[in-house]
């Protein structure tokens, strides 16, 4: 007699759609953002306009992170809808070669080729593009993807994370702007980089300093343009 788990386990493959989206939404909002308002503050302008440029970028970066979410994700479930119908027709047109070709999937997987097809046969009475989709194709409900989910979290978690650095612009004097607002971006990366490691169930160390390197880099390299161009001018 076989036993059924009590309850049903917590995967983390479940937070892939929307945990991608805004990890990538909110380091993309805090490292941008703030290297832009430290590249422009290190041309010595006034501290409005640096707000005013920060808060342009906070509002063309969400802009352009939901777009750019949109049109990929979309790309991708126009191929998983063109791979399903493909699948569809060959189900009608040849059902025997299609049971063939899944019961060979799971007996390349290891299950024995009688079992194998048996379980072809089951699968495929219940709902064969479903069997079709998921193991021959890789497309599952859980993975499938989500245009609009993904645009409004990047949109989102950019705007949450470019919201640090424009209100280290407020807070800070003129003097300390450009220290403050890259140790506060970078304390946010690395506190990021740790969450989405934690969320992932992945080691914390080695995301946390890979995020807060290139935040590092981003904001010396735009500092040091601002400079010049400061200089020059």
């Amino acid at each position: 007699m076989s036993r059924r788990p009590k309850q049903p386990e917590g995967h983390l493959v479940n937070r892939i759609g929307w945990m991608r989206a805004a990890v990538l939404g909110a380091n993309e909002g805090i490292l941008s953002t703030a290297s832009l308002i430290v590249g422009i503050a290190a041309a010595s302008l006034n501290q409005n306009s640096i707000l005013i440029t920060g808060v342009a970028g906070l509002v063309a970066g969400a802009m352009s992170m939901a777009a750019g979410e949109y049109v990929s994700v979309s790309s991708q479930a126009d191929t998983e809808r063109a791979d399903l119908a493909r699948e569809r027709a060959e189900l009608k047109a040849r059902p025997a070669f299609e049971h063939d070709e899944l019961a060979a999937i799971y007996a390349g997987r290891g299950v024995d080729v009688g079992l194998a097809d048996q379980v072809a046969t089951q699968l495929m009475d219940k709902d064969a593009l479903g069997a079709h989709a998921r193991d021959e194709l890789g497309i599952s409900e859980i993975l499938t993807a989500r245009p609009v989910q993904a645009a409004l979290t990047s949109a989102a978690s950019f705007s949450v994370g470019a919201a640090v650095p424009l209100l280290m612009v407020l807070i800070a004097g003129r003097a300390m702007l450009v220290p403050l607002v890259a140790a506060a971006s970078l304390a946010c990366l690395a506190a990021l980089g740790a969450v989405g490691a934690i969320i992932g169930g992945a080691p914390i160390l080695r995301p946390t300093i890979r995020v807060a390197f290139w935040g590092a880099l981003a904001m010396g390299t735009t500092a040091i343009i601002g400079t010049l161009f400061g200089i020059a001018a």
